[in-house]
């Protein structure tokens, strides 16, 4: 073989032969140095709001809301649930108490349902016939909370049941008056006799209790102080928070549970689930990779050559991709899989085709000369267009996929140069022995005469075919909707899901931003005049209505309760002898109780409880112990809560809390205005019919609605404006490179037929596109120009019978190493990260029919314009 120009491709190729140690020696210095680079340069943040242009109307609006009240952004919703109303409001405020004072951990922490304001005026926020009704109950019980203020403990409870045991008995009260207390004490004592945990409530027997999912739950919001250079920027505030909660026993065996939730929790639990089974996906990759490898190329020394070229052009694109960008996000380290896919797809089609040298070339040197002279030339067109196909996301607003352009587009130049100068050198010094027989398949002989006879006939099915892809097209579901891509099992999605029963804690509504707060009420007015609108809240929400009649009432029952609530003088702690006596005095009161009506089933309820405080009295101190732990502490927050619910104040704009006003006002006088949707605010249809008519009105309001209708759309225009731009680009290199518009629709329109025919199996097997699995689409869309490239640069040099032929069976086991490799990722139990395991699969399939079939049927047997006859490759 007469020696090409060192200019050459070959001339490349057989530098790197002839001096092996110097291109290993060369490599392992750039290794070094990239290696350096990356660990003190590696930078990956988990922000989210980082991967959308700060410049698109949308992320403007978000940002503007965030910097006027940056205390809603990034926060770490505490959900507490209690066995009991008085569980849950103890609990938040213990834990409100303790988590304040870590400044170091987060930067606020407060209370949206509760803290002093709400606990003094919260009557003043329901109906007058709420307000009323609740009073009356206060007032109707007064004779049973009497001797609990006076004496809160055990033997005033046991005083307490005497006092109804003796009006029943006296003729001032019946059983059947009193039967909701003595059920509700019996139940009580009778777990504590039998020395099982109980949560009682004093709440529930002196008020309507009809929302009491409501009642037994409480919110603590906090803002965490995040490290955006971790993984899970939140985790160590999460772990503060639930280490606090242990501290506090708020766990199940004490009656309460504690769950986070919010973005905070919400994104650092994605990234772990995304590394959840990492072993896994990574082991049943890696085997894979290893395996179709082999089976390509048929020697472990050419498999190890392809994977260190492969891993040294990884690492060579991490550290040209931080120099280029600074950091990697979410989206741009998805680098990963695409420099992978497609430089194992350089290396086998390199070492495929030296097989096939080798059969003709003695000498290993000379074949892989011969490689670099017959297959360079459509790998560097293969790169370039591919190159330029990835730099056609740098003009979007979506900023994720712009660097993964710029990371990935630079990765083909490296995975370019190392195939054409590393694997050569690795593939001589490993030197391989000479395998005998045939490199291609003559057993494709009958398909490549099919394809020959009935070319027309393959031509209309693919016609048929890409036709009904299009046609499915207005049925592929774009779902990017980002809860929908959570794992339903995780704590803060579940929990999540669990608040979003309640239409009126959906954190699906929309923030809109007024120049004062009166134009806000009058906004809040027109928007909640909406047909897809619930509910508005400004700061003036905060000012509850009617209080004058509501002042009143409470008024009057503060006037009636002091001297009941607020007794002059408390009785000392009891005695264990005393609590003993007080037992057995209101069970024998319940028992005479219980005589006067017999036959009523408050009288079975009465000699219930009678036996358990006997059974308690004639049992060891510690169940005493444990009744007085069921029932004082939380009749001790019964009574603080209605004590400073009595001091109920006129509530004015001014006299609200600072704190409450900022969460609704910024210091410049601007107000926000909060609208809730109606309908099911987790159904994509009810939050875009939401957010358009929201914005009719008020066009700069955010929040998450608008931003994942936002985004969506910020996502689908971004892949149209760089799908449009590299078909121009690639078109007009492949016209320039191949001289000819037939060859150049012949490598483009088997791509677009397997992106139809994608779209249609997803339409089939019912795969929405989201934000996941959409960055699956430039990994097929370069492995797709990559094979057709190939084909064609084949058929225009004489290449017959393709099939058969070295090259087949190159980008066969290429399509099958990135399918079977990336398949993977659908153990992955991240939703998305399996989404896009799926659409690879789905996508390559289509992809190697379209280069096996419809390719060749598209070129036809040869080409009459190639200037020699070639034998098949």
């Amino acid at each position: 073989m007469k020696p090409r120009p060192l200019g050459s491709i070959a001339g490349v190729v057989r530098t790197a032969c002839q001096h092996p140690w110097l291109v290993l020696l060369a490599t392992l210095v750039l290794c070094a140095l990239a290696g350096f680079y990356i660990s003190g340069h590696f930078r990956m943040t988990s922000d989210t709001t980082q991967l959308f242009s700060p410049n698109v109307p949308w992320r403007q609006h978000e940002i503007a809301m965030t910097k006027a009240f940056p205390q809603n952004s990034d926060n770490i919703v505490v959900v507490i649930d209690g066995a009991t109303p008085e569980l849950a409001e103890a609990s938040a405020t213990a834990l409100t108490e303790r988590l304040t004072p870590q400044k170091g951990r987060f930067a606020g922490v407060r209370r949206p349902d509760g803290g002093p304001f709400f606990t003094q005026n919260g009557l003043l926020f329901l109906s007058p016939e709420e307000v009323a009704k609740t009073t009356d109950d206060l007032v109707t019980a007064q004779p049973f909370l009497g001797p609990l203020a006076a004496d809160p403990s055990l033997r005033g409870v046991m005083s307490a049941i005497s006092t109804l045991g003796l009006g029943v008995n006296e003729g001032g009260t019946t059983l059947d008056q009193v039967k909701k207390p003595i059920h509700a004490l019996a139940d009580a004592m009778q777990g504590v006799a039998a020395g099982k945990p109980v949560f009682f409530s004093w709440q529930k027997l002196f008020t309507d209790q009809s929302g009491q999912r409501a009642s037994t739950r409480r919110f603590v919001l906090v803002q965490p102080r995040l490290d955006y250079a971790a993984l899970t920027p939140g985790a160590d505030a999460s772990d503060a928070i639930r280490a606090t909660a242990r501290a506090l026993r708020l766990d199940a065996q004490h009656g309460v549970s504690v769950r986070l939730t919010g973005s905070t929790p919400l994104s650092d639990e994605e990234f772990a689930s995304i590394a959840d089974r990492a072993w896994l996906v990574f082991g049943s990759m890696g085997v894979a990779m290893a395996a179709m490898l082999w089976l390509a190329v048929k020697s472990f020394r050419l498999v190890i050559a392809i994977l260190i070229t492969t891993l040294t052009g990884l690492m060579l694109t991490t550290a040209v991709g931080l120099a280029a960008v600074h950091r990697l996000t979410l989206i741009s380290v998805a680098f990963i899989p695409l420099f992978v896919g497609l430089g194992v797809d350089f290396g086998i089609q390199f070492s495929v085709r030296f097989r096939a040298e080798r059969l003709v070339h003695e000498e290993l040197k000379e074949a892989l000369a011969a490689t670099g002279a017959s297959l360079g030339r459509s790998l560097a067109l293969a790169a370039a267009a591919i190159t330029l196909g990835f730099f056609a996301f740098l003009p979007t607003p979506y900023v994720g996929v712009s660097e993964l352009g710029i990371i990935s587009g630079l990765g083909m130049i490296i995975g370019l140069v190392l195939a054409l100068v590393l694997l050569p050198a690795l593939i001589t010094l490993m030197n391989p022995p000479k395998q005998f027989g045939e490199v291609g398949s003559r057993a494709m002989a009958p398909l490549d005469r099919f394809l020959t006879e009935r070319r027309k006939l393959v031509l209309a099915m693919f016609v048929v075919s890409t036709l009904a892809g299009v046609a499915s097209l207005p049925f592929v579901r774009f779902d990017f909707n980002p809860m929908h891509l959570r794992n339903t099992r995780g704590e803060a999605m579940s929990t999540l899901l669990d608040i979003m029963r309640d239409p009126d804690q959906t954190p699906n509504k929309i923030d809109a931003l007024a120049p004062s707060l009166a134009a806000a009420d009058q906004l809040a007015g027109r928007l909640g005049k909406l047909p897809e609108v619930d509910d508005t809240l400004t700061l003036s929400s905060f000012v509850p209505k009617d209080q004058e009649p509501k002042l009143a009432a409470i008024t009057d029952a503060q006037f009636l309760l002091d001297p009941t609530l607020n007794p002059i003088e408390f009785a000392p702690p009891p005695t264990d002898a005393e609590n003993v006596t007080a037992l057995r005095k209101a069970a024998s009161d319940l028992r005479s109780a219980a005589a006067t009506n017999p036959g009523d089933p408050a009288a079975k309820d009465a000699l219930r409880l009678a036996a358990s405080l006997d059974a308690i009295a004639s049992g060891p101190p510690d169940g005493r112990t444990r009744a007085g732990a069921a029932l004082v502490p939380p009749l001790n927050t019964l009574l603080d809560q209605v004590r400073n619910m009595l001091l109920a104040q006129p509530v004015t704009l001014d006299s609200l809390p600072a704190d409450l006003k900022r969460d609704w006002m910024t210091p410049d006088g601007r107000a926000r205005v909060q609208v809730a949707p109606k309908g099911d605010s987790n159904d994509n249809a009810v939050l875009r019919r939401f957010s358009r008519a929201v914005q009719r009105i008020a066009p700069e309001a955010t929040g998450p609605p608008i931003s994942i209708q936002a985004a969506s759309d910020t996502v689908s225009h971004a892949f149209i404006l760089a799908g449009v731009l590299s078909l121009v680009v690639i078109s007009a290199l492949l016209l320039l490179a191949l001289r000819s518009i037939r060859e150049t629709a012949f490598t483009l329109a088997p791509i677009v037929v397997a992106g139809f025919l994608t779209f249609g199996t997803c339409v089939l097997i019912k795969l929405p596109i989201n934000f996941a699995n959409i960055i699956a689409f430039p990994l097929l869309f370069g492995v797709g120009v990559a094979f057709h490239i190939y084909f064609v640069m084949a058929w225009r040099g004489g290449a017959t019978n393709l099939l058969q032929s070295s090259l087949a069976r190159g980008v066969f086991f290429s399509a099958l190493t990135t399918g079977a490799a990336f398949g993977a990722l659908m153990f992955s139990s991240h939703p998305g990260t399996a989404s896009m395991g799926k659409i690879l699969m789905v996508s390559l399939i289509w992809t190697l029919v379209a280069a096996l079939i419809f390719e060749p049927a598209l070129l036809g047997p040869h080409n009459p314009k190639a200037v020699s006859s070639h034998r098949a490759m």
